[in-house]
């Protein structure tokens, strides 16, 4: 209980910054996102491969992020995690995006 209420005083103080408690996009990935984007399994695009990425790009991140949300072909929803908040699946999803570069 005390260290509840030490993180909500750190919090309230402004003594851990938002991206403090951001997800971190390679922690997600690695975790869920690479069992299939490491390898392509089931058709999932390879982290880096510009071309399989680049028709799913266009769209925008919105799109992306709203195809993991809802699943999409062999993928379902929330990549199989369901514990992932949108901001998680937007870490991962910038993270992916960055091997691109």
């Amino acid at each position: 209980m005390k260290a509840v209420i030490a993180l909500s005083a750190a919090i309230a103080a402004g003594g851990l910054s938002q991206t403090a408690a951001a997800a971190d996009g390679k922690t997600v990935y690695g975790q869920t996102c690479a069992a299939c984007h490491a390898s392509g399994l089931a058709g999932a695009p390879k982290v880096g491969d510009k071309a399989a990425w680049s028709p799913r790009t266009g769209a925008g991140k919105g799109a992306l992020l709203g195809s993991v949300v809802k699943g999409k072909g062999a993928m379902p929803p929330k990549a199989g995690n369901a514990s992932l908040t949108e901001e998680d699946i937007g870490a991962a999803i910038d993270y992916m995006l960055e091997q691109l570069r």
